[in-house]
């Protein structure tokens, strides 16, 4: 097989980058590992930044998205039993966030590209990424049990922290810098109407609480829980319980208790792979970079790196000039390290380290009543919130 753009992982950003190069008029072929239905149910984010939602509107994909999603125009922040709302279109100029799962994300993108766009070979496993330093790239791959190669111009990695992609890049090239947290997130979907009409933050003393949602209908809900906690050792109204405890307030808001339909638990990590390519092999999203869920920002870098790469090779293909492609680690390093920065702020400042001081426990209240207090602050959270620019 023979194409300009091989991209490894049908994720949200290498089915966006398919979409975004057809409409350059650049020819791609995506191989994915896993079967569509996976691929279509798997769960993973579901804040979208007002930047990814303009792309995916510019695009073709956000017809469903508009109709469906939850448009959010800011979050609670909880501590100390005190509710402090944080306004994005007045501290940003406009901007927002909207709710709309990477499932759905999905689904609609591999709709489009299956009728519209090019190859998009499911249960086709990339085996190796091989000549990367060279001018034909060539990804190994293994369909219906057959190993053939995908010959390309350039190789995008989307496939994540455990793709084939990143192994390509030789260990003298690359530095990791990483950070492991010593607690995770036991996250929930319940099949209940949620409490709040947007996402509620909570700081308390027995560790951070998280209200989301998936739908009007479905609640999505975290509790911070010490590293290596397994769901099942947390029973229904124990977690239920729990939730209450950490989102009290004083006034009467309550929390709306329903059937527990999925458990999970989430470790928490951040992590940035330098540099982002290496010859004509580029990185994207998880392949390159992890954040902890806090800050919401994992789904969003991954698409700002598509975007920057699709922008880039573009630009060559108009000009002749590789400049952007040269230069795309650097520009999507600065994004990324404002966005671990974010993140990393984010859960120091609503989390509970074990074995955290009373002298921790007051600077963590004392960062909330700042947001709360002064504007500049709550719009610092607010900007990074909505989304970093792209490129």
């Amino acid at each position: 097989m023979r194409t300009t753009v091989g991209i490894i992982g049908a994720g949200p950003a290498g089915l966006l980058l398919a979409r975004l190069l057809q409409g350059a008029g650049i020819d791609s072929v995506v191989l994915e590992s896993r079967d569509r239905a996976y691929v279509e149910h798997r769960q993973r984010a579901g804040i979208l930044e007002q930047g990814t939602v303009d792309v995916l509107r510019a695009a073709g994909a956000g017809e469903r998205m508009d109709r469906e999603g939850l448009p959010h125009d800011g979050i609670e922040l909880r501590y100390d039993r005190k509710r402090h709302r944080v306004d994005f279109p007045a501290l940003t100029g406009g901007r927002s966030v909207m709710v709309y799962a990477q499932t759905e994300v999905c689904k609609d993108l591999i709709a489009l590209q299956l009728k519209e766009g090019g190859p998009l070979l499911f249960e086709a496993e990339a085996l190796a990424v091989e000549g990367a330093d060279t001018a034909a790239p060539r990804v190994r791959f293994r369909r219906d049990g057959v190993e053939d190669v995908l010959e390309c111009d350039y190789v995008v990695g989307c496939d994540g922290f455990w793709g084939v992609a990143r192994r390509a890049i030789p260990e003298e090239l690359v530095r990791v810098f990483e950070r492991t947290y010593p607690f995770g997130w036991l996250g929930i979907l319940a099949d209940v109407a949620p409490s709040h009409d947007e996402l509620v933050y909570a700081r308390h003393d027995r560790g951070f609480a998280l209200l989301s949602m998936r739908s009007p209908s479905v609640s999505r809900l975290y509790l911070q829980v010490p590293e290596g906690t397994e769901a099942d050792a947390w029973g229904d109204d124990e977690i239920w319980a729990e939730l209450e405890r950490r989102f009290e307030t004083a006034d009467d808001w309550r929390l709306e208790r329903g059937p527990i339909t999925q458990k999970s638990v989430t470790p928490m990590r951040s992590y940035v792979h330098e540099p982002m390519r290496h010859g004509r092999l580029f990185l994207a999203g998880d392949a390159a970079h992890i954040v902890p869920p806090t800050g919401a920002k994992g789904l969003n870098l991954a698409i700002g790196d598509v975007v920057t790469f699709a922008r880039a090779l573009t630009h060559e293909r108009r000009t002749g000039s590789a400049e952007l492609l040269d230069a795309y680690s650097e520009t999507c390093l600065r994004r990324v390290w404002q966005a671990e920065r974010f993140s990393y702020d984010m859960t120091t400042l609503l989390h509970r380290a074990p074995g955290a001081t009373p002298f921790e426990d007051r600077l963590q209240l004392a960062r909330l009543e700042r947001i709360a207090a002064s504007r500049a602050a709550e719009t610092d959270l607010a900007e990074a919130y909505t989304g970093f620019p792209f490129g």
